[in-house]
């Protein structure tokens, strides 16, 4: 397959970043004892794998099938009402915001690349990372709970009497 070269830039850039993603989530998985967290943070990692296996498909000029992505599998939590200690949540908060900007910066590579391949199997892994974000999101608010302010109806109510005309423009 031969690829755009600001796709192939693109795509060296993440893999580097991966290869930095998948030995912290290994350090992080050796030093938590929570069995859900542990779990998760193996999945994410594979996930990695998985992701880094696909960009050098992509990448390989002798490939000339369509590259895929493998489904994530469906996640199972045992421990949920068991709390994360302080640094299995701080951890769990860290693998999370990993999951978020990799997943923004999946979006955002795959809105600038321009072989349709490359483009489609970037936003897989996007949509991959979102769900590893609220699957993280998920453990760490049954786990020790997790602050959100919100908002009051309210405010709820204004914002809708305010906005409510652009629907009919």
């Amino acid at each position: 397959m031969k690829l755009p070269a600001a796709d192939l830039g693109i795509m060296a850039e993440h893999l580097s970043t991966h290869e930095g993603v998948i030995s912290k989530l290994k350090a992080y998985e050796s030093a938590v004892r929570h069995n859900d967290l542990r779990y998760l943070l193996h999945l994410h990692a594979s996930l990695l794998r998985s992701h880094v296996t696909a960009m050098l498909a992509l990448i390989d000029p002798a490939q000339t099938s369509e590259v895929h992505l493998p489904e994530m599998p469906l996640v199972h939590f045992y421990q949920l009402s068991r709390a994360l200690s302080a640094a299995e949540k701080d951890i769990a908060l860290e693998a999370r915001s990993t999951a978020k900007l990799m997943g923004s910066d999946n979006f955002n590579s795959a809105l600038m690349m321009k072989h349709p391949n490359v483009r489609n199997i970037h936003l897989q892994m996007s949509f991959q990372d979102a769900a590893l974000q609220m699957l993280y999101t998920l453990l760490i608010r049954r786990g020790n709970g997790e602050f959100v302010p919100m908002a009051s109806e309210q405010m709820q109510r204004l914002t809708l009497q305010n906005y409510q005309h652009v629907g009919n423009e």
